[in-house]
């Protein structure tokens, strides 16, 4: 079958790992089930997995991938939950030793993908394959950051740090859907005006708001938390799911513990909550930001669109 897949991995040169063609089709072990690939999106994670972060030489070759749309052996649409965890804990639950697909099991890009029947759920009614295939990374991550971890109450405000990225996006599309009022930060002016249009009222990195806000939504990290932190009110949330611009900022603590400030982490989410953004997207009728469409022959284009830093919202591979 075709499929995209880290032959090796290569720090240096990620995409010299990269291979796009014919592989054995995944075995289905027990318990598990195959699904016919309609469409699947890509993440850093599929980046980071070339350049070896999480992915061994030894592990290869390994197909990328953690999003999937497809088609069950009955003819069902499903969504893919992309976590596998241990099949004993409740679905409410997220698996402190889960793993995603692509690092221990083949991942999406390809165009047979084999799961746990029990991350299986039926695709939002009237969505296109790649509509609903940016759900389970991007905009479930937003989803759990904005409602479990954030807390955000209809009516309030949030600042989205780093717009452009999928989770970005989405935390931007999902707030607004929340009813929040929200705010975005944009490096370029081209990335503020389209922030703009799907909702956010956009500012340049680091400037002052209009009001302080509820809660902040930052993938980026490293100078923009000290931002963020400004931008809070009394008791506000910090909400981080990733550090693209570093991992270790200087803060100001007094500001912390003066206003009463939580910081917060947050990843991925559970299939409750995957359950419970298919069926928020289809009551909001909410529509996914997407950035290009792209062919699975053609994934390394795609994979090379979002590592240019210039994608807006999800990149898509549909399977023809």
């Amino acid at each position: 079958m075709l499929a995209a897949y880290a032959r090796d991995v290569n720090p240096d040169d990620p995409f010299s790992a990269l291979s796009v063609g014919e592989i054995d089709p995944p075995a289905v072990p027990a318990d598990w089930t195959r699904i016919e690939l309609a469409a699947a999106t890509i993440n850093h994670h599929d980046l980071w997995s070339l350049a070896g972060v999480g992915l061994s030489a030894e592990q290869c070759p390994m197909i990328l991938g953690t999003d999937a749309v497809g088609t069950t052996a009955d003819g069902e649409e499903v969504v893919v939950y992309p976590i596998i965890a241990d099949a004993t804990l409740p679905d409410e639950t997220l698996d402190p030793k889960r793993s995603l697909l692509s690092e221990l099991h083949p991942g999406t890009l390809a165009e047979s993908v084999a799961v746990p029947a029990r991350n299986l759920l039926p695709k939002p009614r009237g969505w296109s394959a790649a509509q609903a295939a940016c759900l389970p990374t991007a905009y479930l991550t937003a989803w759990r950051m904005l409602t479990a971890r954030g807390r955000l109450a209809e009516g309030g405000a949030v600042l989205v740090q780093g717009t452009g990225g999928g989770v970005a996006t989405a935390a931007i599309v999902l707030a607004k859907a929340l009813g929040a009022r929200v705010y975005a930060t944009g490096r370029t002016e081209e990335r503020r005006a389209k922030a703009a249009e799907i909702g956010a009222e956009a500012v340049e990195p680091g400037a002052r708001l209009p009001e302080r806000v509820d809660v902040v939504i930052d993938s980026v990290a490293g100078e923009t938390v000290a931002h963020s932190i400004k931008s809070l009110k009394p008791g506000g949330r910090l909400v981080i799911c990733g550090a693209t611009a570093g991992h270790a900022p200087v803060i100001d603590l007094r500001h912390v513990f003066f206003k009463q400030l939580e910081i917060v982490g947050s990843t991925m989410g559970t299939r409750d909550e995957l359950a419970e953004l298919i069926a928020f997207c289809e009551n909001q009728e909410v529509e996914p930001v997407i950035d290009s469409v792209h062919t699975l022959a053609d994934a390394e284009t795609a994979l090379r669109r979002l590592d240019s830093g210039d994608a807006f919202g999800k990149v898509v591979v549909l399977r023809s």
